[in-house]
């Protein structure tokens, strides 16, 4: 061995040879098919074991095929392999371990446990990749940590952070991948383009309850702009990616705002999603695909700024999150 590499020391050891706990770490996302063929099991998990029409099915699959796959599961898994480098880099001899789980594929929430139990964690932080919380809309990823906890027979439970949407380094990852998007767009659009912060719709019916969450949607909106120096009359703020079924949906949705960015005399728009985090059919499709036509049919040109994926600045959001659960869980 070469005498000058790195030593470390064994897994859940210090260096003085104290004995101490491993910290898990489990980015909870809500996963997506892995090819076409997937399509059918992945909506029947999404409704709850339900088949879907054929029809449903067969428009997932156009919208999979056309945009070549989502990238998510990738991307997740990546972005645990980040943060794990990050905390490791940082807390000298307490180690960290991450790992990606999914609501509905693999690698599951409890697939994602078991190997954290695995690697010898006991202290556990689950990160649902949404920064803003919500009892309703986010249950279901509470409800699959409860189970995995009790299936797997982990001696202390996972503290699930709730939201994040104001970790400083996050904003400020929005933020400068709009800067990087107005850098790119030719600069006789800069005084004609209009603004739209978006974030993923929901029933009428479930948003009527969860006050709180709708808030926090504007509140991270809102930050990044006052970051970006943008004036109140330069952006909005609309929900995209309504679901496929009849009841309504919150308004306005991305769709009702272009054509009034038309009439303002707008020539772009630039769309900043401030709930995803990465790269998938919500965006991909859903922005880059049937925004875009829809924005041309209206005259206007649509940009959307660059997803954050593994940003350092999302990276060090996420182990400030992890920073803040572990301190609070030892309070």
């Amino acid at each position: 061995m070469d005498s000058g590499a790195v030593r470390f020391p064994p897994p859940g050891l210090s260096p003085n040879g104290v004995r101490e706990s491993r910290a898990g770490v489990l980015l909870l996302t809500f996963g997506t098919a892995k090819s076409a063929d997937d399509v059918p099991g992945y909506l029947a998990s999404v409704r709850g074991g339900r088949e879907a029409p054929p029809e449903l099915v067969a428009e997932f699959r156009r919208r999979f095929e056309l945009v070549g796959g989502s990238p998510l599961i990738e991307i997740t898994r990546q972005q645990a392999e980040a943060l794990e480098r990050l905390l490791n880099a940082r807390n000298g001899s307490r180690q960290f371990a991450v790992r990606a789980g999914m609501r509905h594929s693999a690698p599951t929430i409890a697939e994602g446990l078991a190997e954290l139990r695995a690697c010898g964690a006991t202290d556990l932080v689950g990160i649902i990749l949404a920064p803003q919380f919500s009892p309703r809309v986010m249950g279901a990823y509470l409800d699959a940590v409860a189970k995995a906890e009790t299936e797997l027979g982990l001696e202390r439970p996972v503290r699930v952070a709730r939201s994040w949407h104001e970790i400083p380094a996050l904003l400020d990852g929005v933020a400068q991948r709009l800067t990087q998007a107005m850098e790119r767009m030719p600069a006789e659009l800069h005084a004609r383009v209009g603004i739209v912060f978006t974030a993923h719709s929901l029933p009428q019916s479930v948003a009527d309850n969860e006050p709180q969450y709708l808030d926090d949607l504007w509140d991270t909106a809102t930050a990044v702009a006052i970051r970006s120096g943008l004036s109140s009359d330069e952006w909005c703020f609309a929900y995209q990616s309504a679901g496929h079924t009849p009841e309504p949906w919150l308004k306005p949705d991305l769709t009702d705002v272009l054509p009034i960015l038309r009439d303002q005399g707008r020539q772009a728009v630039l769309v900043v999603p401030v709930q995803f985090l990465s790269d998938h059919l919500e965006i991909l499709y859903d922005i880059d695909i049937a925004a875009r036509e829809q924005a041309e049919r209206e005259g206007l040109r649509l940009f959307r700024t660059e997803s954050l994926n593994t940003s350092p600045f999302l990276i060090d959001a996420l182990a400030s999150v992890v920073d803040r659960e572990l301190a609070a869980s030892s309070s």
